[in-house]
């Protein structure tokens, strides 16, 4: 595929936050939330990114947002190098704001993401005086398109988030994402804290507006059900790093990383009489800031051999465009 054709390009991006120590706040340590996470991400496609709670999705997608510092690695968005930190490489704060205009995010919490002190027309015409794309009655009127678009009714624009439920307010949330008419959207969990007969209305919505717009969607979630039909291709997250990869039909069908399996099987049977056996995984998640040596995974896998605690296993391709990090492939 032509480097044109890809809408972003992640490469060994890293995310540490220090460990203080002591009275004088003394760097004892690391964190790596993130740890060399590469990947392409092709116009027009949804890629999941999918692990345990605190695997480091979330700081993923903020990192390459600019959003979180970098502590290593490059993120180039179209031909425009975000940063560069090996190399000092970084965009001006100014072609930063500029470009927030195509790179936006929908956040997890609804309640969080929206200011308590302002209304929604306030909330969706932010951006656009921000951008000089429109003021005044302008922007309002675009505003009142946006909430249309979105499944609300116009008149809702002179109310306050604390009027709504929590399934309108995230319409009002993807509502501020898409009014600077973005190419790139982060979906942090964007229905992590809805009631799951609200979750496919959203969803809905996000896979509408992607084929309206033309959008390019990172998906980060840890609801495996979701992410087999909604993305074309997943991603699984470890303690900061991609242990498999491939297109989303392909890791369902056939899940080679032991993680992956482990994950695969929590997912709920769709009929009670169903039998289904589900992989089990002893012990904890290890800390980000005392990361094994070898597979990072081989702590909790039931299938580690000796060179799993020797060894960092490489990626493998098992078959075209599915890669996974395992010594026992």
């Amino acid at each position: 595929m032509n480097d044109k054709d890809y809408l972003l390009e992640v490469k060994n991006l890293k995310k540490y936050f220090p460990v203080k120590k002591g009275i004088f706040s003394r760097t004892c340590g690391n964190i790596k939330s993130v740890d060399d996470v590469s990947f392409r991400l092709s116009k027009g496609r949804i890629m999941g990114l999918v692990g345990e709670s605190g695997c480091g999705k979330s700081t993923t997608g903020r990192t390459i947002l600019n959003l979180l510092e970098p502590t290593g690695g490059l993120v180039k968005f179209e031909d425009k190098i975000i940063f560069d930190v090996e190399n000092k490489i970084k965009i001006s704060r100014d072609e930063m704001l500029s470009l927030r205009r195509n790179m936006q995010i929908i956040f997890q919490d609804p309640y969080a993401s929206l200011d308590p002190r302002m209304n929604v027309g306030t909330i969706l015409t932010e951006g656009l005086k921000k951008h000089n794309i429109a003021k005044g009655k302008e922007s309002l009127d675009k505003a009142k398109e946006i909430l249309e678009m979105c499944g609300l009714d116009s008149s809702y624009i002179t109310r306050y988030p604390h009027e709504f439920s929590g399934g309108q307010r995230q319409r009002i949330g993807i509502g501020r994402a898409l009014s600077l008419n973005p190419k790139f959207i982060v979906c942090d969990e964007p229905t992590a804290a809805l009631d799951v007969s609200i979750q496919s209305q959203i969803l809905n919505l996000m896979l509408d507006l992607k084929d309206k717009f033309n959008l390019t969607y990172l998906f980060i979630s840890h609801n495996l059900n979701v992410v087999r039909f909604f993305c074309d291709e997943i991603h699984v997250m470890y303690l900061g790093i991609i242990v498999e990869k491939g297109d989303s039909e392909e890791i369902y069908r056939n899940p080679q990383h032991p993680y992956t399996k482990a994950l695969l099987s929590s997912i709920p049977v769709s009929h009670p009489s169903m039998k289904k056996e589900r992989i089990r995984l002893k012990g904890v998640v290890p800390s980000p800031a005392d990361i094994p040596f070898g597979c990072r995974f081989h702590t909790r896998c039931p299938y580690a051999k000796k060179i799993c605690s020797e060894q960092i296993p490489e990626y493998r391709e098992v078959c075209k465009g599915h890669f996974v990090a395992c010594h026992l492939i």
